[in-house]
């Protein structure tokens, strides 16, 4: 019988071997533009976010710019992501907030990034990780799945599943480790099938 903690251990070696160098899939250039297109990305492929921000980074890359431009310009660049009204008036909201109150840059902060418009937990720990490379663990939808899949995790809520995986991987991981989940779920491991890591998990049944 086996430690979840071991389990994890085998988990995160084979996770390396599939991915040993993972990047940030989201075309970006600072934290600024990382920001938006993570906001760009909930209930969107990360694909359809990279086919649309090169139009709207060329009218404005930066909050100075895009505080200036009326929403309903934005919306209809990024229509194609859905929910585009909702998410341009935040774009531009929340450039308009980094003009007016952290002097045009993206703060390097929990409480602010969350309390911008448009940007919850997720988002502000994407951010705070890739951008500031600050510890944070993201849980999507990828990550949830997994989590629990691999028994890493029984939690029936993203905030739950965050915190348990937390405690099992080491700080300084989660930031290539959140990379890694999300890549090899889209890669080997969609919602209605399961490939390697799950066939070794499915012989380490019993954990402690």
């Amino acid at each position: 019988m086996i430690t979840k903690r071991e389990r994890a251990l085998i988990i995160q070696d084979e996770l390396a071997k599939a991915f040993p160098n993972p990047e940030v899939p989201l075309l970006h250039k600072d934290p600024y533009t990382l920001l938006i297109a993570v906001l760009l990305s909930a209930q969107c492929t990360d694909a359809r976010v990279n086919l649309v921000t090169p139009a709207l980074f060329e009218m404005a890359d930066s909050p100075d710019e895009m505080a200036q431009l009326d929403p309903s310009v934005v919306r209809e660049i990024i229509r194609p992501c859905g929910l585009s009204e909702r998410k341009a008036a935040s774009i531009v909201s929340l450039s308009r907030i980094l003009v007016d109150q952290y002097q045009s840059r993206v703060p390097c902060d929990f409480k602010a990034l969350e309390s911008l418009p448009g940007v919850g937990h997720k988002t502000a720990s994407v951010v705070m990780n890739q951008a500031f490379h600050i510890p944070a663990f993201p849980v999507d939808t990828h990550i949830f799945r997994l989590a629990r899949r691999w028994k890493l995790s029984s939690a029936n809520s993203v905030e739950r599943v965050e915190k348990d995986l937390k405690k099992i991987f080491p700080e300084k991981d989660w930031g290539r480790l959140h990379l890694r989940m999300v890549l090899y779920g889209r890669t080997y491991c969609p919602a209605r099938g399961c490939r390697p890591i799950c066939s070794i998990c499915a012989r380490l049944q019993n954990v402690k």
